[in-house]
């Protein structure tokens, strides 16, 4: 395997990382399933491009569409811990634009609209990319 490779693949972490990874990929996944499909209570593409035009994400259907795949398909990417640190940096990014760009202005708490909750998810995306997918991973398989 080469360097690129086993740099993307290697993890130091441990079984804590592990749960961090599973819980947050349950989330992230169930997130982007209710920008894409509608599900779990979502309002779907459609829906979800209108409100981000409202707020100023344009176009509203590709912002929907990126955001819902890095969260759908990134949360799949950490529950099943394979390519752990790509999916990271998307869904890093997607929570980073979400604090910036709808949550700041309305303060630090959630039960304002506020970016705790998107910071959070920011904050344990970048520790994936930082730590790897941890002991119970396809990544640290595949590293050997």
């Amino acid at each position: 395997m080469n360097d690129t490779l086993k740099a993307l693949f290697t993890t130091r972490a441990g079984y804590g990382i592990t749960l961090l990874r599973v819980v947050t990929g349950l989330t992230f996944a169930s997130h982007g399933a209710q920008k894409l499909f509608g599900w779990f209570g979502g309002y779907g593409l459609a829906g979800t491009g209108q409100w981000m035009e409202s707020v100023g994400l344009a176009p509203g259907y590709l912002m929907a569409l990126l955001a819902g795949s890095a969260e759908f398909f990134g949360g799949l990417a950490l529950l099943i811990g394979l390519l752990v640190r790509p999916a990271a940096f998307a869904l890093a990014i997607a929570m980073l634009v979400a604090v910036f760009s709808v949550h700041w202005t309305n303060g630090f708490f959630i039960t304002a609209n506020g970016f705790e909750y998107a910071m959070i998810l920011a904050l344990i995306s970048l520790v994936l990319l930082i730590e790897g997918a941890g002991r119970l991973s396809l990544d640290r398989r595949f590293a050997g």
